[in-house]
């Protein structure tokens, strides 16, 4: 199989992007055998890398939004193979990918197929993969009742306008996590349990985050009365609340929460009141920019 060929998994919203045809067009005339798949319903994506690898295909391009990278890294890394991936941003929040400096132009992005692939950590968690991150509270609830027309119209900043417009159900709720050499427990507003460093459309809760560094990134919002007090106002000021995190980098981490506080994975809700979640050392090969902030080293 020819080194310059590679398979694009598009989402199927995604199938009259003009952009993403022009790209992919330019791309097969510099010399790059470039076919297209698109996915149309739950599992696609997953049996899309499956034929992809048996094929032979040793590039991979995940064209979509942060479920759809989500779902085509977890296929691929839990297949246990070389093949690399190229990621695609097409979605309205592109957390990972904006973190990561990936181009959010699909041109852009295919470019990357030229630059060598990293191996990266990935998260895990009761048997699923993710590549971003795991968030709860408050901010899971906002990105979970996010309208998509909402998103259509206002793109990340729909996020935003939710939460404000939700203030009223602001409520606190009661998690305890674990892992080695520490252990807190308490009412929080938030929590980050992060590979990558924002969610939610923007918002950084793990700023510090590393993608090849085998540990997750734990970021606490606790909700002391005068935090709930002035949450508006530090919402209105594009969330200026490091100061009041509590923060550690931990290979692993359990948690158990009370009725209360919203989980969800990647954007996808995850159900449990108990959740081990570990880093999983280079699991997958990306093709991230050579200077990409998510990498401790840059070449």
């Amino acid at each position: 199989m020819s080194e310059r060929k590679a398979l694009l998994i598009l989402h199927g919203k995604q199938a009259l992007n003009e952009d993403v045809r022009t790209a992919v067009e330019d791309r097969r005339r510099e010399g790059w055998e470039l076919a297209v798949r698109l996915t149309w319903e739950a599992g696609d994506a997953q049996r899309l890398v499956h034929e992809a690898l048996q094929l032979g295909y040793r590039y991979l391009i995940a064209g979509g939004g942060d479920g759809t990278l989500r779902d085509i890294a977890e296929a691929l890394a839990l297949a246990d193979t070389q093949a690399s991936l190229v990621l695609m941003p097409l979605g309205t929040a592109n957390d990972f990918a904006r973190a990561a400096g990936v181009p959010l132009e699909p041109a852009g992005a295919l470019q990357l197929l030229d630059v060598p692939a990293r191996s990266i950590d990935l998260g895990a968690v009761g048997g699923q993969v993710f590549l971003n991150m795991a968030t709860g509270g408050f901010g899971s609830q906002v990105t979970a009742n996010t309208s998509e027309d909402l998103k259509k119209v206002l793109g990340g900043a729909a996020y935003l306008f939710t939460g404000l417009s939700r203030f009223g159900e602001l409520h606190a709720a009661y998690g305890e996590l674990q892992g080695p050499d520490f252990h807190w427990r308490g009412e929080l507003l938030a929590l980050g349990i992060g590979n990558g460093r924002q969610a939610g459309g923007g918002h950084e809760l793990c700023p510090q985050a590393l993608v090849d560094d085998g540990l997750l990134d734990i970021s606490i919002l606790p909700a002391p009365q005068e935090v709930v007090g002035t949450l508006r106002r530090l919402m209105s000021d594009g969330w200026g609340l490091d100061n009041m995190f509590v923060r550690a980098r931990l290979p692993w981490v359990e948690i158990k929460v009370a009725e209360g506080l919203y989980l969800n994975l990647d954007g996808e809700p995850l159900e449990s009141d108990s959740l081990r979640f570990e880093a999983r050392p280079g699991a997958l090969r990306v093709h991230l920019p050579a200077d990409s902030p998510l990498l401790s080293r840059r070449d």
